[in-house]
């Protein structure tokens, strides 16, 4: 029987860190390593996957297409290690948490496993912070955030751990009555919202006129503005409440684009505090079907 190779995981933190921070010494920096000692520890794992993992690009370092496929892995491998550390050691925790969240996200799928991190670490700080996905990648990337929800723009995005695929659909009162011929009454989220694009792409191509009606950064106001049969909008089921009826094709709605979801966050710059979060929304995400599933990225 051939010996399987064993991937340390100090060697995938280290190489985890070299990709999300640009380079060999910013990752010595973080953990306390020299240049040359970080230089080493990449050349050993190239060796144990018999690949090369990064290239150099001017003064930029990037992943290989072998080190955007090792990357996943990496991520997935040193937050399972960690997370059994963090079980058998089972220290406080302390120190505050900043997480970004669409509104709807913040409002409906994640507030439960927020309250209970909370219930269970009252140590720690949660500041929640809600925008449009784009600004919360910003954020991100500037370290003004350390975990984000958000859609993505592309496929392959850094820092993702986990990629789930929502369904946006067709929201309107009960009650609601549709007069043919008429602009359909939009209600929204600002500008740069996903959901609002795909609702005037959807309609434009279906030729059918539509006028924005609402606007409003805030999910509930929007929930309102439904109910109260002012406007029709794009929510997902998680969004629906009682007294709202889903618009089908039969009347004139096409199915909207789908949405991809990425959960986000930086692991070299990550405290305890903060990968034990990521470990439970991971959790939380699993539970709710097999639309959850972790995307190859770098």
């Amino acid at each position: 029987m051939a010996l399987l190779t064993n991937l340390p995981t100090d060697l995938l933190r280290t190489f985890i860190a070299v990709v999300e921070l640009g380079g060999h010494s910013k990752a010595g920096a973080v953990l306390g390593r020299s240049q040359p000692a970080i230089s080493l520890q990449i050349r050993r794992l190239e060796d144990l996957v018999r690949a090369p993992l990064l290239a150099q690009e001017g003064r930029s370092i990037h992943p290989t297409q072998a080190g955007e496929a090792l990357l996943s892995y990496a991520r997935e491998m040193v937050r399972i290690n960690d997370e059994a550390v963090r079980y058998f050691h089972r220290s406080d925790m302390t120190g505050v948490l900043r997480i970004g969240l669409p509104t709807d996200y913040a409002v409906a799928f994640l507030q439960n496993s927020l309250t209970n991190f909370m219930r269970h670490h009252p140590d720690v700080d949660l500041e929640i912070y809600c925008d449009l996905s784009r600004e919360l990648h910003q954020h991100l990337r500037s370290d003004d955030l350390d975990i984000i929800v958000a859609t993505m723009p592309t496929a392959r995005m850094p820092y993702m751990s986990r990629a789930w695929v929502e369904q946006p659909i067709w929201a309107a009162a009960e009650s609601l009555a549709l007069i043919e011929g008429r602009a359909v009454p939009l209600g929204a989220h600002l500008e740069g919202c996903d959901y609002r694009a795909r609702m005037i792409e959807a309609l434009d191509g279906a030729s059918r006129r539509w006028r924005i009606v609402y606007t409003g950064p805030g999910i509930s106001g929007l929930q309102n503005a439904v109910l109260n049969g002012l406007c029709i909008t794009a929510l997902t089921q998680a969004t629906m409440l009682p007294g709202m009826r889903e618009l089908g094709e039969d009347e004139g709605f096409p199915k909207l684009e789908l949405l991809r979801i990425g959960l986000f966050y930086k692991h070299p710059r990550l405290s305890a505090a903060g990968l034990q979060l990521v470990s439970d929304l991971v959790a939380s995400l699993e539970s709710v079907g097999s639309g959850v599933k972790t995307v190859p990225n770098g």
